[in-house]
């Protein structure tokens, strides 16, 4: 196949892949803090995104905002990349193949090219519009492209899941084993 996809079955076939798979337990309870992540995630990064936008209005401080929930933002990020590194873990062949999952990564590395872009160039003038007034169109831009990219990266997460897709090589262990379970 070529040398990404015997990575992947090398990391589907380690002891932590076949534990994940055998485990009834583990892939339900990291696809669960997932999307509970993944939902924080996005929620923290609407708020303040909507913010900026002047909704509901320009009165509160940006900064305060983007302050206080920063660290929950960071924190459900650290559980999602987690979690889903888990969740690839136990069916690496499978999720390389899937096209959602490769544009899903691809989404996330834009979405942060686009925060990295906006804290390092836009934020410098935020005492400017920080409260009270409207921000400068290089910020709105920055935000509706921040929900864009987070929306889209939600719609194909689902879409993840509803796709089936056989690995190349089909003698791979992709799915959940139900003759070797764990309790």
């Amino acid at each position: 196949m070529g040398p990404v996809f015997e990575l992947c079955q090398a990391i589907q076939k380690s002891p932590l892949g076949v534990w994940l798979r055998t485990n009834i337990m583990a892939i339900p309870v990291a696809d669960a803090l997932h999307v509970i992540a993944i939902a924080l995630v996005f929620g923290t990064i609407l708020i303040v995104d909507l913010r900026i936008l002047g909704i509901p209005s320009t009165r509160w401080s940006i900064t305060k905002l983007s302050r206080a929930l920063l660290k929950w933002t960071w924190l459900a990020f650290i559980v999602a990349a987690i979690t889903g590194a888990l969740m690839f873990v136990a069916n690496a062949t499978t999720f390389y193949i899937n096209l959602a999952f490769r544009i899903k990564l691809v989404l996330i590395v834009l979405a942060g090219i686009n925060m990295m872009l906006f804290e390092f160039i836009t934020v410098r003038t935020v005492g400017k519009w920080d409260q009270g007034v409207q921000p400068p169109l290089a910020a709105k831009i920055g935000v509706l492209a921040s929900i864009l990219l987070w929306m889209c990266v939600l719609i194909c997460g689902r879409i993840i899941g509803y796709t089936k897709e056989t690995p190349f090589d089909v003698n791979a262990p992709s799915t959940l084993d139900l003759d070797n379970l764990h309790f």
